[in-house]
């Protein structure tokens, strides 16, 4: 059983990051913009109307955008305390589409979650057009509560793992099935188990 000093440490994480949350329907959007780009489709909305029609639309034919948006609600819930409802946006969430995002996790508006069945969990952090495939763990390494840092325009691969405090640049690639345990920097992409860094020819391609 843990113990008391580590109960409340989570207990402060959860509401550090609590308070942090985007409102959500400026995150709703921004998923939608992302999601939109990713697909190949307008992704730069007119109006507020537009907005709202191109949300649902997404919500029908995007795999895991139902599942951001019941994971937004859970998020935006616990920013005000609401009780009892968070709890259930988060199950709804993992029904619809196997999308399990933790408490302390902080997501910047404009996540592109390709088709679910992804688990997030730790203090992580993801910034905006970050690219999550599926089967995907970004998680803890025990006996540790921090988590990774995912970098803008990153993009982690089917099946990767990426495990404890640490960084995946701005714009990193994480290839399928890697188990990332090391930083990544900047435009760099990684491959194998553990992760290591793809070779790049002297001029940089």
């Amino acid at each position: 059983m843990p113990d008391d000093d580590a109960t409340e440490a989570v207990r402060a994480l959860v509401d550090s990051a609590r308070d942090q949350h985007p409102p959500f329907w400026a995150a709703v959007v921004g998923d939608a913009e992302v999601t939109a780009a990713y697909r190949g489709e307008r992704h730069v909305f007119r109006s507020s109307m537009d907005a709202i029609g191109q949300v649902l639309r997404l919500a029908v034919v995007a795999d895991a955008f139902l599942a951001q948006v019941f994971y937004r609600a859970k998020a935006s819930l616990q920013r005000h305390r609401i009780p009892l409802l968070p709890h259930i946006f988060h199950r709804l969430a993992i029904q619809n589409a196997g999308v399990c995002i933790g408490d302390p996790v902080l997501i910047e508006p404009g996540l592109y979650l390709a088709h679910g069945q992804v688990v997030i969990d730790g203090v992580v952090r993801i910034k905006r057009g970050v690219a999550i495939f599926p089967w995907v763990t970004i998680g803890l390494r025990p006996p540790a509560l921090g988590g990774a840092t995912i970098g803008r325009s990153a993009s982690i691969g089917t099946g990767a793992k990426v495990l404890g405090e640490v960084t995946i640049g701005h714009r990193a690639r994480v290839g399928a099935n890697a188990v990332v345990l090391d930083d990544v920097p900047d435009d760099r992409s990684v491959i194998g188990i553990p992760a290591r860094l793809v070779e790049v020819s002297g001029d940089g391609r």
